[in-house]
């Protein structure tokens, strides 16, 4: 299943078309997209018996926004691919996935424009995203997956200066200008996946691949993420989950290549689709 916010209302699409929930569910389920998590099994029991001759419409892609537009509280993992963390000078966690957040003002849908910070050296991490379905609180790996409401894909963005700049790193606020936090096109279930552990993902800048990755290659798994956040703090739902990013970020390149005015970026993730984002100044 896929679900969605489009302009703001929370659908369910399928192809090209989608069905209005509140309008098919005749009111038992809120149009406002985020509010849905809380309701996240009684909405799934509720979306497998959707009629097919429900009000099933053709949809413009553009008016797509977030599927998760207002978390309360969004996790992001950095160093989880060996190859990235030698890329950044470091060596691969071991027993601890290092953990920061973005602040959720910085979410924004999977098209449009994003404005790059004055002064700034803005760069890509194109990531897996995680949205959690119930809450979740000392779970165990094994359990994890049932937690999980869906997979989307995400942009990491991060402005270098900010972040790597002053006596410590300012991982967050550097991550966190508005529309650095894209995420989208739609949450898919996990049941659409043959594998949700191994999926493939990437990102071009004008065209160029400058990301490719697959997920089987997370230094902590999906479910081991859980496992370790939900032992310290309960996830609640429609929390998110930046999961890391592969190599072939720009500030890792010689010469090193950030994101400019006009720059195209496109991210995907293998059984989700794509974010498409233009950046001006």
């Amino acid at each position: 299943m896929r679900v969605a916010n489009l302009a703001g209302r929370l659908v369910v699409v399928n192809g090209e078309k989608a069905v209005d929930v509140a309008k098919a569910s005749a009111g038992v389920f809120d149009s406002e997209p985020q509010a849905v998590y809380d309701r996240w099994a009684a909405f799934v029991e509720w979306a497998a018996s959707l009629d097919v001759s429900a009000a099933w419409s053709l949809f413009d892609p553009s008016q797509l926004a977030s599927p998760a537009p207002s978390p309360r509280q969004v996790f992001a993992i950095g160093l989880n691919y060996n190859e990235h963390a030698s890329e950044a000078g470091f060596a691969s966690p071991d027993r601890t996935p290092p953990v920061f957040t973005k602040f959720a003002t910085c979410i924004t849908g999977p098209y449009g424009q994003i404005r790059l910070p004055a002064g700034g050296q803005t760069d890509w991490e194109v990531e897996l995203v995680a949205i959690i379905g119930t809450h979740a609180h000392r779970v165990a790996a094994e359990r994890a997956w049932s937690h999980v409401a869906g997979l989307t894909v995400g942009q990491d963005l991060s402005e270098r200066i900010l972040q790597m700049g002053g006596p410590s790193p300012q991982f967050s606020l550097g991550k966190s200008y508005p529309g650095f936090g894209p995420i989208g096109p739609w949450l898919v279930t996990v049941e659409e996946f043959s594998n949700p552990d191994d999926l493939e993902l990437g990102c071009a800048v004008n065209g160029e691949e400058v990301q490719k990755g697959r997920t089987s290659d997370l230094i902590f798994s999906v479910p081991a993420l859980i496992e370790h956040l939900s032992a310290v703090t309960p996830l609640l739902p429609g929390d998110v989950i930046f999961t890391g990013t592969p190599s072939g970020v720009g500030m890792a390149r010689n010469p090193q290549r950030f994101l400019a005015a006009g720059d195209e970026l496109v991210s995907y993730v293998e059984g989700v689709g794509q974010l498409r984002h233009r950046f001006i100044a």
